[in-house]
This record gives C-alpha cells, structure tokens and sequence, in this order.
C-alpha cells in the first residue's frame, strides 16, 4: 500500500504537515546542531526554544557462515529462497539450535563499546503477524540482553570545518540477539506480494542507542563510528545497502525545562546520509506541527529518500501487544570468564569473555590517534583514511616505499587518488593505481626527477591501467627536469635566438 501511495499521498504528505502548513521538501530547512551539546540557541535555524532529542535502534547483520538457529548457509543475493532450512520456514517439530560464533560476535561488539555483559542471558519470543516472519513470532532478548550499559565515542565537525572537530558520548542501553525476518517483494502490477525466506533466521545485533543526540549530524556520526567498529571486529560487515546495517531513529521535541516530547520512530532507514536527512526533516516537521497549534502523534514513518521527507507508515507498535514470552525451546544462555570457568568443560563448547576481550583488536579512535602520532598527519587527515575501507593500509604502503614524507604522501592520496575513485565509484582495492605505482611516483617527484605538474600528468596516465611505470611514462611523454646547467644554458640561448626582436623590446622597456 506504501507503494502505491507514493507518487500521490506521499507526495502531498511531504509537502504539508498534518496540521495543513507547509514543510519545505528535499532537506531545504536543514536543521543545525549544536555540536557542543544542548539546545540549539536563539537565531540558529528557527529551532529555539525547542530542544530535539534523538535515539537510535540499529540492527546489524552478523558475520556467520550460517543463520543464529539453523545451518542454513547465509549468502546476499542468492536465489530466492534457495537458503532456508526446515527450522527457517518454521516446519512443525524443528527445534533452535544456538549458532557460537553469533553469541561470540555479540560478545565482542559489546566488549568494544564498554558494555557490561551478562554471564547469563535469555530468549524471548516478540509475537506478530508478517507474511515474512512464518513463525508468528521473533526469538529475540527483551528481558536479560547479552550485554547492558556501554557507551561510544564519536566525533564530529564544528560548522562543518574538518579543522574544528568535538567528541560526544552516546549511552548504549543494551545490545540483543535476535533472528532477521524474510523479505515481502510487493508486485503492484499483479496485486501480489512475494516472500523471500532467505533472510529469514539471520542473525542480527541489535544495538540500542539512547536518546542523548539531537541532529541528524550527531546520529550519522554516532552511526558511522558504529559502522566502523563492527567492521574492525569483523562482528558484522555493516554494508548498508546489502541491509547489513539498518537504523531506526526515535525524534521528539521539547521545550528547555520540560519532559520529553511525543516521539515517532522512524524506521528502516539504509544510509547514513538519508539517516542525516531524515531526522533533521522530522525534527523540523513536529516543531512546525506545535508552532501552528497541532500535536505531534506516537507513529512510526517511514523516509522518502526522492522527496526527502518522512511519511506515516502506521501506528506506532507500542500500542501492539506482542505478547512476549520466555522461549520455551532455548535454555539461558550462559557465558564464562577465566575464573567461573570449570576445568573438566570443553572449552570448544563454551564462550569465555576474557578469551575474546584479551583478542579485541585496535578500535577506531585509536588506531586514528596512532596514525596522527606516528606519520605526523592532521587529526581530520586520520577520519578521513579510516572512513575509506582499505585506504589506510594504502597509505602506510606507499609510506613503507616512498623516501617522501607522509604528510606529504597523505596530500597525493587524499586530493588525487580519493577524487578519482569517487568520481568513477571505484574501491580502493578497485584502483588501477597500485600503492607500489603511486610510491614510485612520488619517489621521482622526491628526487626531482619531475615536476609537481608532470606528476599529476603521469597519475592521470597511470588511471588508464595500462601497465606501464612511472618512470616508462615520463620518458615516453619526455617529462624529465634537466638537470644539467650546460644543456639548460643552450636551451635559454636557442630561445633567445630564436626570439631577437622580443628580447630587444625587453632590454628597451
């Protein structure tokens, strides 16, 4: 129905608000944040006297080979349902069957973002009724979560200037196991819809920030610096548009002083630029909506990424009984640390925290601080290569293999070679220019062999991957700098030759 409404409804939703006024489409009346903390203060955007308060639930997909409860193997893009098992289609008799590595990855996420975890979890089923979920029902953790009470670290930019940067917390309230449900593919030319059972039974984290944001800058930054994390761990590849990474983002407004307002969910939303978006456009829609005497209804939204507004999906599920109950079929799960652990227990079949923590590799924040230390680059050079999945590892390659320095080195990368991977949407392990090639090019630049300019013309040739050197095509293209005083001498004297009467005039004037 979402569907067939979009080009109509959507469309008039987006431009007025419920209570009739108008709501500027596309993100026109960006919402400012405050990056210091608070509300924002009078003459900022239109926001005072209004404080925004932002949570997010982010759920991400798991690294496994196969699902949290059955083997079924997990794959992105297979053919439809071609990756379900008989406990994935919920056949009658098939029993849940605990996958490790999932409760490992969990673990270890939980240990990254300083949270408590619980030696002792349990199962629950969250009942409702979607074609994708055949069970009837979500084995989840609502009562006794894996893991309670962390936090992370993010930093963001000062009025947009790289230059100028602050560092926030977020609380993490809990961290839960939970299966994914399948897919519904809504065919509106044959009124069906399709049900795809391959993500059915996946396992997902699902982590939930709480409301201590307040833009749409700040729950972007927070949610990227997530997406980092779960990367480095290798806990989940957080690949947002194959719905490994999907945020649903809580908005409300209040006035300084006061509770908090009434917040709507907006769900599923499956970039961190639209995540931006959509919060700022539905923190400026409810304070249009109670500036011009309305209220602001307990929905959940959806974001239209093409109008860059939010649209009502259906009443908020807070007012749906899910009937919670604890899952019969799966005992509590019980994690060790070096001490609870008993000596006769196959250590194979059990999870020990402290095994896990002692082999959390560098997080993000500091692996940036060991780039600034060590290479001497600029703090925002640092987010920048650990924004790029493979792009630090290029750049201390080409360091290992150039005599230039590297804050030079990070000039070349970050101007040149970045540019041109964005502009043909390459990967940095895509790119034609290999960190050995782009050394040897700043080894001639070094040596002043070259040019600064005949630098990037050999770059811009060394983009064609053709498989020639650096060095092949500075001959080829005659780029060298003469170095010889006698051979430059001859040079100037043929040009002055050459040009008798315009030398003349020089010597006059």
């Amino acid at each position: 129905a979402a569907a067939r409404g979009c080009g109509g409804v959507w469309r008039r939703a987006c431009q007025r608000g419920a209570g009739g006024h108008s709501l500027a489409p596309r993100g026109q009346r960006a919402v400012a944040c405050n990056a210091r903390g608070g509300a924002v203060p009078p003459g900022k955007s239109g926001l005072a006297p209004w404080v925004p308060v932002v949570g997010l639930e982010i759920h991400a997909q798991i690294s496994s080979n196969s699902k949290l409860f059955s083997g079924s193997e997990v794959q992105f893009a297979a053919p439809p349902n071609s990756l379900v098992s008989f406990f994935d289609a919920s056949l009658p008799g098939t029993l849940p069957v605990l996958n490790r590595r999932c409760v490992e990855a969990a673990v270890m996420t939980g240990l990254a973002l300083n949270c408590s975890i619980n030696k002792k979890s349990l199962f629950d089923r969250k009942h409702y009724f979607y074609a994708d979920l055949p069970a009837g029902y979500q084995i989840t953790q609502q009562r006794v979560p894996i893991a309670v009470n962390g936090s992370l670290s993010y930093s963001l930019c000062i009025d947009n200037k790289m230059s100028q940067m602050v560092t926030k917390t977020v609380r993490i309230k809990q961290i839960q196991l939970e299966q994914d449900s399948g897919k519904s593919l809504h065919d509106d030319t044959r009124s069906q819809t399709l049900i795809d059972l391959n993500r059915a039974g996946v396992g997902l984290m699902e982590v939930v920030m709480e409301p201590d944001m307040c833009c749409g800058e700040e729950a972007a930054a927070a949610v990227r610096e997530l997406q980092l994390i779960l990367q480095t761990l290798g806990s989940s590849q957080a690949i947002m548009a194959e719905g490994q990474l999907r945020v649903d983002a809580n908005v409300s407004v209040h006035r300084p002083g006061e509770p908090y307002g009434v917040r709507t969910e907006v769900k599923n939303i499956n970039s961190i630029r639209f995540l931006a978006k959509a919060v700022d456009y539905e923190i400026q829609r409810q304070i249009e909506e109670l500036k011009n005497g309305g209220t602001i209804l307990n929905e959940t939204r959806a974001f239209d990424s093409k109008l860059g507004c939010t649209v009502p999906m259906r009443d908020k599920e807070g007012k749906q009984d899910y009937r919670f109950m604890p899952e019969p079929n799966l005992p509590p799960l019980i994690l060790y640390n070096a001490k609870s652990l008993p000596a006769n227990m196959n250590h194979q079949q059990v999870v020990n925290i402290d095994w896990i923590h002692e082999r959390l590799p560098d997080l993000p924040s500091v692996k940036r601080a060991k780039l600034v230390e060590q290479y001497g680059i600029l703090p925002e050079h640092s987010f920048t290569l650990m924004s790029e999945d493979g792009l630090t590892e290029f750049f201390e390659n080409v360091v290992k293999q150039t005599q230039m320095k590297p804050n030079k080195v990070i000039g070349w990368i970050l101007n040149d070679m970045l540019s041109y991977l964005k502009q043909h949407s390459l990967t940095v392990k895509e790119s034609p220019v290999s960190s050995f090639l782009l050394a040897d090019l700043l080894n001639l630049l070094e040596k002043k062999e070259i040019s600064s300019t005949a630098a990037k013309q050999v770059l811009a040739e060394l983009w064609k991957g053709e498989g020639k050197t650096p060095l092949e095509i500075v001959k080829e293209k005659k780029l060298e700098l003469i170095q010889d005083q006698k051979e430059l001498e001859q040079i100037c004297q043929a040009v002055i030759d050459g040009q008798e009467n315009e030398v003349i005039m020089m010597v006059l004037e």
